[in-house]
C-alpha cells in the first residue's frame, strides 16, 4: 500500500485508512491507486465481508490535492480520481464510512455510495466545485438531487454552501452522529455486523435496495466529459490560481 494510505483486515473488514493528516487527508493520484487496489483486493477475499473507509487525524479528507491534480497527464477518462470514484461506486461489498472533521468535493461525493455512514459532531461537508469552476463528480449531479431533493442540491452543488453533520443526518446522509471519541470503534463495530451477515443475502439485497447501476455510470461519464472541459477553461484556470495562491499564504 501507498504510505498515505494503510489497510487493515480483522473480523471480516477491510479497514482503508487515508492517512496524511499533514495536508487533511489530501488525495494524490497515488492515493487513489492504492485505494483501487484495496477494494480489488477485498473482492477478491472471502474472507472479507464490507470495507471500512475513514481518515486519519481527526479529519476525513479534504478532497484532491489540487496540485497532484492538475499535474496529471492522463487522459481525463484515466484520471485516478475519476477511475477510483467508478471502482467504489461498483464495489460489491457493503462499505461503510466514518467522518469526522472536513468531507470536501469527492470526501462528500463517495459518501451517497456507502451503505452506512457515521458522522462525529464536527464533521463539515461540501462539494465546491462550482467555485472551482468544475462540475460535480461521482454521479452527484443525478445522485445528490434524487437524496436530498432540487432546492436543497442547488444550495450544496450550485452555491457550494457547507453544512454540518446535524443536516447531514436529517437529509438522510448520515446515519447517526456518533461521538468523536466513539466514532471509528462504532463504525467498526457497523461494519463487523454487516460482514457477519450471510454474504450472498447482503450483497443481493444490496443490489436490490441499489438498483441499475448503468444510469449512475452512465452519468458519471458525462460528468467526466463535462469536468475535462471545464479544467480547460479560463474560469478555472483563474479559479486554480487564486486557490493555489491562497493556500501558500
Amino acid at each position: 500500500m501507498n504510505d498515505h494510505i494503510t489497510t487493515a483486515a480483522a473480523d471480516g473488514v477491510l479497514a482503508i485508512t487515508m492517512n496524511r493528516p499533514d495536508k487533511k487527508n489530501a488525495l494524490t493520484g497515488a492515493m487513489y491507486e492504492a485505494m483501487i487496489a484495496a477494494i480489488d483486493a477485498a473482492e477478491a477475499d472471502g474472507k472479507i465481508g464490507a470495507l471500512l473507509l475513514r481518515g486519519s487525524g481527526g479529519l476525513f479528507t479534504s478532497g484532491n490535492d489540487i496540485a497532484d491534480f492538475l499535474s496529471s497527464t492522463s487522459a481525463i477518462e484515466d484520471f485516478p480520481a475519476l477511475r477510483f470514484i467508478r471502482r467504489f461506486a461498483i464495489c460489491d461489498k457493503p462499505i461503510v464510512a466514518a467522518v469526522d472533521g472536513a468531507a470536501i468535493g469527492v470526501g462528500t461525493t463517495i459518501l451517497f455510495h456507502c451503505d452506512l455512514v457515521y458522522a462525529a459532531p464536527d464533521a463539515a461537508f461540501r462539494m465546491p466545485f462550482v467555485d472551482l469552476g468544475l462540475v460535480p463528480e461521482a454521479a452527484a449531479s443525478l445522485l445528490v438531487p434524487a437524496r436530498v431533493g432540487i432546492a436543497k442540491a442547488s444550495e450544496w452543488l450550485l452555491l457550494g454552501e457547507s453544512f454540518d453533520a446535524a443536516e447531514a443526518h436529517r437529509v438522510g446522509l448520515v446515519n447517526a452522529i456518533v461521538d468523536k471519541d466513539r466514532l471509528q470503534a462504532h463504525a467498526l463495530e457497523k461494519a463487523r455486523a454487516l460482514a457477519a451477515k450471510p454474504r450472498n443475502a447482503v450483497a443481493t439485497t444490496r443490489r436490490l435496495m441499489r438498483g441499475d447501476r448503468d444510469p449512475i455510470l452512465d452519468r458519471m461519464g458525462v460528468e467526466a466529459r463535462a469536468f475535462g472541459a471545464a479544467l480547460k477553461s479560463d474560469e478555472a484556470r483563474a479559479a486554480f490560481t487564486a486557490f493555489m495562491a491562497k493556500s501558500k499564504k
